[in-house]
């Protein structure tokens, strides 16, 4: 890892606008843009994410989160701007970038022709640990995950939720230093959703960083330190919750930020009882 930004023009223009050095952060955004066909989807994002910190990224449909976790962990390039993770440049430090993240990412390709312990298996040879290591913690997440009966099914016939929780044991196998999660409870029963916010809240005070997207405000609000509301694409608010106002719940907040749908008088109002 790098322990200055890279120098390239685009970089310099980046880091002039926001002073904080990237490299100090565990995920420092410079100026993220993502244009579609002229359509601008994630518009000139800067956003800083401290070091032990777990945050939360929380946003309507369609805000860009997705593709703004995206273009920062190097699965979509971005049509200007900068990402670092851990000190490394996503985009001119690939392979140092990659090895500090682990990546729990919606609606990626799955190899579910495999067991839940030979995906373990393989990631952990992809990222180049011991087989002993591989084993033992494989053992240890399969376990504290209640994967351990399931770990030599095929994926392919495992739930929703468990699916999601072998995907989250993949991305803590090699203890890295970010761990970047895209609705990382979605699907999973609510015991197994605990026992997830417990593991991520050790592996924070251990010094490890937790980014996390998700529609659940009650998890953000109850499980994060930081968060960032992200609307049409802009960066509206990003805070220390201590720093919101206590008489608001994080869900009052959005809702006054993004604005607030209501159904209109008589919408609708066939519905109920079965009758045409």
């Amino acid at each position: 890892m790098t322990d200055t930004p890279p120098t390239s023009k685009t970089n310099q223009e980046d880091t002039k606008v926001c002073p904080v050095d990237p490299s100090t952060q565990a995920v420092a955004l410079r100026g993220l843009t993502k244009e579609y066909n002229g359509t601008v989807v994630v518009d000139n994002i800067f956003l800083d994410i401290p070091i032990g910190a777990i945050y939360g990224i929380v946003g309507p449909n369609g805000a860009g989160k997705t593709t703004m976790l995206s273009m920062a962990t190097g699965l979509l390039r971005p049509t200007k701007g900068s990402a670092w993770i851990a000190g490394a440049n996503v985009w001119d430090e690939p392979l140092e970038a990659k090895k500090a993240m682990g990546l729990l990412a919606d609606g990626l390709p799955i190899f579910d022709r495999l067991s839940g312990r030979e995906l373990l298996t393989y990631v952990g040879a992809l990222r180049g640990l011991d087989e002993d290591v591989v084993q033992l913690r494989s053992a240890e997440l399969l376990e504290a995950l209640g994967l351990a009966e399931a770990g030599d099914k095929r994926i392919v016939d495992y739930s929703a939720g468990m699916t999601k929780k072998i995907l989250l044991a993949q991305a803590l196998l090699h203890n890295p230093k970010v761990l970047i999660l895209d609705e990382p409870l979605e699907a999973v029963d609510p015991v197994s959703g605990r026992l997830i916010q417990q593991i991520l809240r050790n592996f924070a005070a251990a010094g490890g960083t937790v980014v996390l997207s998700s529609h659940v405000m009650e998890l953000v609000e109850g499980l994060c330190d930081h968060v960032a509301i992200i609307n049409k694409g802009v960066v509206e608010l990003a805070s220390h919750v201590k720093d919101i106002p206590s008489e608001k719940s994080l869900t009052d907040l959005f809702v006054d930020i993004v604005g607030g749908a209501a159904l209109a008088e008589g919408s609708l109002a066939w519905l109920g009882g079965g009758e045409k």
